[in-house]
């Protein structure tokens, strides 16, 4: 009933799971504000308790000492001071995410907004703002006439806004720069492989998965999703604890990221005894909202990346293009760093407990590149590119990838056209071909590879 008279707004919140909450929470312009506001609102508290009653003047040197009128002139002043900073933060605010969407891509919004710096530079001026106000309020009325913490702490607070201002526009400028838009796409992604792959998944994930209960499986209890959304978040350690308890294997049929309608199929589920399950309690473990969310898809990353070098190609800027490649590169070893492609999750005991969507190394490569090489099309600088991304890659990572490596570049270069290529852009599309050959261990492909090129090079030898 109480949460009925909470607007929208407000309602979402508390409906979310804790982490969900969490990282909404802080993807929004209101979050840091409101705790420095809380925070000024304190001072002002302590502030006027030190003036008003405490009286530090006999303890203070003159030079703190400020008259009722100084001191009323001093904050009236600020107020209008403070507020065109803001005034000015919020503008340069409005020009970096208008840049953002039209330049790189709308998706990353969030990802300014939520970015610490840009968080604490407008709490502090609508910190400030409040604090000056407030304290207007009650030093405007009080007969008191020195005064020494209200002007000391009141100048404080300007310099710091001012100073706060120029670190912001500094801050605005830095981030937009691309090498450090791509860099921090990059760690977004890699935070979410660490936090959800590696500490929620990995400890459960099992190679061999043993005992899969399949003569069960034959009568499995079908649940499906009862709203259309995408699907957010999974609560995997408590799924492997209630189903540990009730002595089932469930199986989900649909990934995070995954968009699903209404009546599809959501998870399925069996075991000796599932007559007294209660479905409710696991359909609770699983999350669906209207918008993808970055808590546990690395895939939203990846695409935010890919789309950087998207619109790079598109505006004739292959510099930008070629940097995102170089991250999304090093994605790709924390990808096979962090991740066990297996799609069984255990309990302690070593039982499956949950079968998940399987996925495999040559489908990040693909969600990775695949995108960025079918806009690429014939510009064989990007291609290129791409290719000697693929070598760096193949070179740290272990052997066992070669081979989908090696097939993903193979099935690029079938798709570009050979007719109509500069001679230097052919010899070092080859050159990097080469190295991932030799890495890979097929030379024998490259020898095929470099005669689709060059037809005839070989014809009198």
């Amino acid at each position: 009933m109480l949460l009925d008279l909470l607007p929208v707004s407000l309602r979402k919140y508390l409906q979310m799971s804790k982490r969900q909450r969490k990282s909404e929470m802080q993807m929004t312009l209101w979050y840091m504000p409101i705790i420095y506001i809380g925070l000024a609102l304190f001072l002002v508290a302590a502030t006027l308790f030190m003036d008003l009653f405490i009286d530090l003047a006999p303890y203070t040197h003159e030079i703190f000492h400020f008259s009722a009128s100084v001191t009323r002139t001093l904050v009236s002043t600020l107020i209008g001071g403070i507020l065109t900073l803001s005034a000015f933060t919020l503008n340069s605010l409005l020009v970096v995410l208008t840049t953002f969407s039209g330049q790189f891509s709308p998706r990353m919004l969030l990802n300014f907004i939520s970015d610490k710096q840009t968080q604490h530079a407008l709490g502090i001026f609508n910190g400030s703002f409040i604090y000056v106000l407030v304290l207007f309020l009650f030093i405007g009325s009080s007969e008191k006439e020195i005064f020494v913490t209200v002007p000391v702490v009141t100048i404080a607070l300007a310099f710091i806004a001012a100073v706060t201002f120029i670190y912001f526009i500094n801050h605005a400028t830095t981030w937009m720069q691309v090498h450090n838009i791509t860099y921090s796409m990059k760690e977004v992604s890699e935070k979410i492989i660490y936090k959800t792959l590696r500490e929620d998944l990995e400890p459960h994930r099992i190679i061999n998965p043993g005992d899969l209960m399949e003569k069960e499986r034959e009568t499995a209890t079908l649940v499906k999703v009862n709203k259309s959304g995408y699907l957010q978040l999974v609560d995997y350690r408590a799924m492997i604890a209630e189903a540990k308890k009730d002595q089932i294997i469930i199986e989900l049929h649909s990934q995070v990221g995954d968009y699903i309608l209404e009546g599809n199929l959501f998870f399925s589920f069996w075991g000796p005894d599932v007559t007294n399950v209660d479905k409710g309690k696991y359909m609770n473990m699983i999350e669906v909202g209207h918008k993808e969310t970055e808590i546990q898809d690395i895939q939203m990353g990846m695409h935010k990346l890919a789309e950087i070098a998207i619109k790079a190609i598109g505006n004739d800027d292959p510099k930008t293009a070629s940097n995102t490649i170089h991250q999304m590169a090093e994605l790709m070893l924390s990808v096979d760093s962090y991740i066990t492609f297996s799609p069984y999750l255990a309990d302690k005991n070593q039982q499956v407990r949950v079968i998940m969507k399987e996925e495999t190394f040559e489908y990040y490569i693909y969600r990775g590149f695949g995108f960025i090489r079918h806009y690429a099309k014939d510009n064989h600088l990007i291609i290129t590119e791409i290719v000697s991304g693929l070598a760096m890659v193949a070179e740290s990572i272990d052997q066992t990838k070669h081979e989908v490596i090696w097939r993903f570049a193979c099935n690029t270069l079938d798709h570009i056209e050979r007719k109509l290529i500069y001679e230097l852009d052919k010899t070092f599309l080859l050159e990097e071909f080469y190295r991932l050959a030799k890495i890979t261990n097929h030379i024998d492909g490259y020898r095929e590879i470099e005669r689709k090129f060059y037809p005839s090079a070989n014809e009198n030898v």
